[in-house]
């Protein structure tokens, strides 16, 4: 690839804005879309998004274990709409989340971001919790293969903050999240670009990122920001929570969008005001 991920992603984000359209096809939003609950109910759901999201957002984002309840025939379905989406040309976050340690998350790195990689996805949804370091397998080889990695830091979920913002020689643990990522992003920091590991930090977080001291932009990495729209995240959240970092920001929303289906035409509508909602 001629560029690495975090510059292809500030390209994108400037081109379309700062949305990543969620494909998220658990049984109550297939079946309210008048689809069976099966292979086929979630053929036609995830291509009818790819319809109606490729070459109109910066990035898709499906969630792996949507498609993985169905085995290795979703996980076929999951291959082609990744592929469909790099033909078209339009990003993706494969939402995955893996992490673990030693030959394990190299097979893991290999399997989603490597040179062989049956339907490699442009970046992967990380766990970093046996260490940031535990992650450098994956670092490394999407770093090889330009191709990034977004590593969960702070989670809207209730139980998040108890390891997260727990502290450590003085500093939290999402903080040194944080830490290792602005090193490894030093190279294109360097270049005036957004690195290629980018950070996982709720919409709803509130005032954590300015709690904990969390400099994202010294650290110059991309951010994906889960939970905008009908999980409670505004326009106006995501400016009082990430400050200065706001246009290294990506805007994740599913439900808000995918509850406009099934018609491809009404969800395409409906992905054009978030976008515009975001750009102001």
């Amino acid at each position: 690839m001629s560029k690495a991920f975090g510059a292809r992603l500030q390209d994108a984000m400037r081109t379309h804005g700062p949305l990543c359209a969620g494909i998220d096809p658990h049984r109550a939003l297939v079946e309210s879309w008048g689809l069976s609950y099966d292979v086929a109910g979630l053929e036609r759901f995830a291509l009818t998004c790819v319809e109606a999201f490729a070459g109109r957002v910066a990035v898709v984002k499906p969630q792996s274990a949507f498609f993985e309840v169905f085995g290795s025939r979703g996980l076929a379905v999951l291959e082609r709409v990744l592929v469909e989406l790099r033909e078209a040309g339009t990003l993706t976050i494969l939402d995955a989340k893996r992490g673990d340690i030693g030959s394990t998350m190299s097979a893991y790195a290999e399997a989603y971001l490597g040179e062989h990689a049956v339907a490699p996805p442009d970046a992967l949804t990380v766990s970093p919790y046996l260490g940031y370091e535990s992650l450098r397998p994956a670092i490394d080889v999407a770093t090889r293969t330009g191709r990034g990695l977004f590593v969960l830091a702070l989670t809207s979920n209730p139980e998040g903050a108890g390891v997260q913002h727990a502290m450590r020689d003085g500093e939290s643990v999402a903080g040194s999240m944080v830490h290792g990522a602005r090193g490894d992003n030093a190279p294109a920091r360097g270049r005036g670009e957004l690195g290629s590991v980018g950070l996982v930090i709720g919409a709803t977080v509130g005032s954590a990122v300015h709690d904990l001291g969390l400099d994202l932009v010294e650290a110059a990495t991309p951010v994906l920001a889960p939970g905008f729209g009908a999980q409670g995240g505004t326009v106006e959240s995501l400016a009082s929570t990430f400050g200065p970092a706001r246009d290294q920001v990506l805007a994740s929303s599913s439900r808000e969008i995918l509850g406009a289906g099934p018609e491809p035409g009404r969800l395409v509508a409906q992905t054009q005001r978030v976008v515009e909602s975001l750009r102001g």
